[in-house]
């Protein structure tokens, strides 16, 4: 979809659709006051009816609205004006782009834009309509023969931004909003594809090709004989199960000075979890393709952090394999060395992305970083401490994982910083090895953070555990993209001059 910035009178727009907000209570908003005027009162003539009330999202289409130059008009409900927050706005354009999408209105101008959003500025309305927009729009349909197809899809959308001195920093706010869904649609299309497509090997691939497109992103794909030689003992003893061959992705992007540290985010990769010997309940078993959606969102994020261009060094750990039951498989009670040097007593092998992580995380360690963040769906008690709202956040640096928090609130992909004390470690202890993988149940997720800990003793870390937001159940079943809103602000917050 195309987007562009302008400032101007919806009545003047000539346009195939002009959308303008209405509050709960029927109070119009100055961009549909401003329409009720040129169509003398028939906005409000409809409002009175009651065929409009503003709760938020919905919608009512109107043709040839007497005054304006649009073939039509796109009320939209904002809710209570006092309330309308990040979540209403976003809800408001959402349902907005829905229906301009499944109308045939190819190209449409939207003011909800110019509504006032508490604590949020322009270019953040400007930033998150575009997100919104993109995710309303997106589909997956690559493994259907019959692609469903949208009459006459939205192509392109005008945002109105109040003032022309805000047009500057309102295409500056598309690009960044337009980058971060190109990075989600990544992240998603990876996400949503299956396991026995999306393997190892097509992660390798895929990675690649993102270097041949964007020249700025350098590419390593280490196979199994190169990851052997770097003694990663912990992530082989996961894919000791599968025919598919593991992969380990090295992305490396450097547009800071060099004297600035890079970042390094590492994803967990198992591109499909059995559970292994540990076999997993057959209910639910296909929503594990999902459990590489913290690799897809490195992918995702180094995509639109490429096309940005964003001045900042960054590197990308991936460590990919499958995690499955075979006669070669990693036993309950085997003892693995990690890279580290550190012995890991394998009490539970459906507890595998810790060990893919532990040896990525000591990977990290050469690039001597100024912070490492691992994201991964590690853990199912993250999904009963947080639901599907939140992203979990551990970290060494409390600094840091506010950052990071702040980053998600700003993104709206929230992310609430649980306890890394000392006191959980003690549940890891194992008789015939340095330590085990698991502890008992309670504080499962605290504890995978413990675990991921003992690798992270020589830089700031934290882990977002984003089991319960990477992708949703239901009608709406698919990959989310989280948290590539978060890692992409995240990451822009710390951008430097370009070395020269």
């Amino acid at each position: 979809m195309e987007f562009t910035i302008k400032s101007g009178s919806p009545e003047k727009q000539r346009s195939a659709c002009v959308v303008v907000g209405v509050f709960d209570n029927r109070k119009l908003s100055l961009s549909a006051e401003l329409i009720d005027r040129a169509s003398n009162g028939y906005i409000s003539e409809i409002i009175r009816r009651g065929d409009m009330e503003g709760k938020l999202g919905a919608t009512l289409l109107l043709h040839n609205v007497r005054g304006t130059l649009a073939d039509r008009v796109l009320l939209v409900g904002l809710g209570k004006e006092r309330d309308f927050r990040d979540k209403e706005f976003r809800s408001a354009v959402k349902s907005a782009v829905k229906l301009l999408n499944e109308t045939g209105s190819y190209e449409a101008v939207i003011y909800v834009t110019e509504e006032k959003v508490k604590r949020r500025e322009v270019a953040w309305r400007v930033e998150h309509a575009v997100v919104v927009a993109m995710e309303a729009v997106y589909r997956f349909d690559q493994m259907k023969s019959e692609k469903a197809e949208v009459r006459r899809p939205l192509r392109k959308l005008t945002l109105s931004v109040p003032q022309r001195s805000d047009l500057t920093s309102g295409e500056a706010a598309a690009a960044r909003g337009l980058a971060i869904a190109h990075g989600m649609e990544l992240a998603r299309d990876l996400g949503n594809l299956p396991g026995n497509v999306c393997t190892p090997k097509y992660l390798g691939e895929r990675a690649l090709e993102i270097a041949k497109e964007f020249p700025d992103v350098k590419v390593t794909v280490l196979e199994r004989k190169e990851i052997e030689e770097l003694g990663m003992g912990s992530f082989l003893s996961v894919t000791n199960g599968s025919y598919e061959p593991p992969r380990f992705i090295v992305f490396e992007y450097n547009a800071a000075t060099k004297k600035q540290r890079p970042v390094v985010l590492v994803g967990k990769g198992i591109t499909f979890d059995s559970g292994g010997i540990s076999l997993k309940p057959g209910h639910d078993m296909d929503h594990m393709k999902f459990d590489m959606c913290g690799a897809a969102s490195v992918f995702g994020t180094f995509r639109a952090i490429a096309e940005l261009k964003a001045k900042v060094n960054a590197v990308g750990l991936v460590a990919a394999c499958e995690n499955m039951p075979s006669g070669r498989a990693t036993k309950p009670g085997d003892v693995v060395t990690s890279m580290s040097g550190q012995t890991i007593e394998i009490l539970n092998t459906d507890a595998e992305g810790r060990l893919i992580l532990a040896d990525a995380l000591t990977y990290a360690e050469r690039y001597e970083p100024e912070a490492v963040v691992d994201i991964a769906t590690l853990t199912g008690a993250m999904v009963i401490a947080l639901g599907h709202v939140a992203c979990g956040v551990f970290s060494n640096n409390d600094a840091l994982a506010r950052a990071l928090v702040s980053a998600g609130d700003d993104a709206y992909d929230r992310a609430w910083q649980l306890p890394l004390w000392d006191d959980y470690q003690d549940g890891l202890q194992s008789n015939f090895a340095d330590f085990a993988n698991i502890a008992g149940r309670a504080g499962g997720s605290i504890t995978a953070a413990c675990f991921l800990s003992r690798f992270t003793k020589k830089y700031d870390w934290a882990h977002l555990d984003i089991a319960g937001v990477a992708w949703l159940e239901g009608k709406e079943k698919g990959a989310t993209g989280r948290p590539v809103p978060l890692l992409t602000t995240w990451l822009l917050t710390q951008e430097t001059a370009p070395a020269s």
